[in-house]
């Protein structure tokens, strides 16, 4: 299995803003620590923004934040929301299914119950978790633009 960039990016990204929770950061920041480019990172802004992790601010003293407790992300529901249209294999797409093995195939069960455990142990893992006490990754992103990152604690999101 294979995730798909926008899902990767995601994480990054999501990651990020937990770890300068509370602070507006830029897209350009966010690039650079996540080493992807604006327009890859902004799309992924903007998707993580329609689907209500992000808040964002335009303008040049804008900027986004996440929207959620991170306590409350967990990795399966953003991997689901960005991973669900992506057919696993062929026989997982209705539409473009051309495998003659169709009608007598047992793989696909047993695919269909992998990916089923795949995400049930991520909807176990938050975001919160991926960033709490994690001075590795608050180092990695202590060094783009905002420099002094923000403590992640528990508390809830104020917007």
């Amino acid at each position: 299995m294979r995730l798909t960039v926008r899902t990767n990016l995601a994480m990054r990204v999501l990651m990020y803003c937990a770890v300068r929770r509370g602070e507006l950061v830029r897209s350009v920041d966010m690039a650079e620590a996540c080493n992807a480019s604006v327009h890859h990172i902004a799309q992924v802004v903007n998707q993580l923004s329609v689907l209500g992790y992000l808040h964002t601010l335009r303008g040049r003293t804008g900027g986004v934040r996440l929207a959620r407790n991170p306590a409350k992300v967990t990795v399966g529901e953003v991997f689901l929301h960005f991973e669900s249209n992506v057919p696993l294999t062929e026989c997982f797409d209705d539409k473009g299914n051309t495998c003659p093995l169709r009608q007598g195939c047992r793989l696909r069960h047993a695919l269909q119950e992998a990916v089923n455990a795949f995400y049930g142990a991520l909807q176990a893992v938050t975001l919160q978790e991926l960033v709490c006490d994690n001075l590795r990754l608050e180092t990695l992103f202590a060094g783009h633009a905002c420099a002094a990152g923000a403590a992640v604690t528990s508390a809830p999101v104020t917007v």
